[in-house]
């Protein structure tokens, strides 16, 4: 039964989210604001783990394609594939989801015990769609340029990575990332990414606002806001997959 109240209390806060804004001019603020909290801070971290990501992903390919059947070039294209469909998607918003939702659970959570919340709905202010919805919208608009930045670092880090311990040669290397290429991949990731984006911003906003209690609790809603989420991200990973895939 706790299951069915927490998804029903989920909804009702979405509901609310999304309900007609009092001021579209203080939410776009609001939204710029969240895009560079939620995105520009979280780019080094994205841009260091992808670059030797990639590089590791090479080496690996160059060191298991040790037949002489197989082709050198299916290192980069082994690398494309790979940081395209499910590295720079799934694994980075699992990253993601730590970095971005233990911040947005823990802000709405300490906003919640010190009553502030409170003082919003008093004012008349719709308080989830004041707090949860640029944060939202902030997510969606982001995480897609930061996905596909780390898709670009991702590869170069593997030709850099590649050609430094001669893996492959560097004509090997850029024949295989164009060999074989199908644009509708792209959709497959970038899909998947804004139902990420959607999961990790909410369901940290819903832990952080219902949060009860003190210090502690703040804490306890942001370990829940990231197990949540990436557990939920790991779901919908494998559905999106069965319907793009299947």
């Amino acid at each position: 039964m706790t299951l069915f109240f927490h998804f029903g209390r989920y909804f009702l806060l979405i509901k609310r989210t999304f309900s007609k804004p009092e001021k579209l001019s203080v939410y776009w603020r609001q939204i710029v604001h969240e895009i560079n909290n939620i995105g520009i801070t979280s780019l080094p971290i994205i841009a260091i783990i992808s670059f030797f990501m990639g590089g590791v992903i090479t080496i690996q390919a160059a060191f298991g394609f040790t037949s002489p059947i197989v082709p050198l070039y299916a290192v980069g294209f082994t690398t494309r594939e790979s940081m395209l469909l499910e590295f720079c998607p799934t694994i980075m918003s699992l990253i993601l989801a730590g970095k971005i939702g233990s911040n947005i659970a823990s802000e709405i959570g300490a906003m919640r015990i010190t009553e502030q919340i409170d003082a919003l709905e008093i004012m008349g202010i719709n308080s989830a769609g004041y707090l949860i919805l640029p944060k939202v919208a902030g997510g969606i608009l982001i995480l897609p340029f930061l996905i596909a930045i780390s898709m670009f670092l991702g590869i170069y880090g593997g030709y850099v990575m590649g050609i430094a311990t001669h893996a492959c040669t560097s004509y090997e290397y850029i024949f295989g990332i164009q060999a074989f290429f199908e644009p509708w991949k792209l959709w497959y990731s970038f899909t998947k990414v804004i139902v990420f984006a959607f999961i990790i911003t909410s369901v940290a906003s819903y832990f952080g606002y219902f949060t009860q209690g003190g210090a502690l609790e703040v804490g306890r809603s942001s370990t829940n806001a990231v197990v949540y989420s990436s557990i939920l991200i790991l779901i919908f990973n494998f559905l999106l997959t069965q319907l793009f895939l299947t």
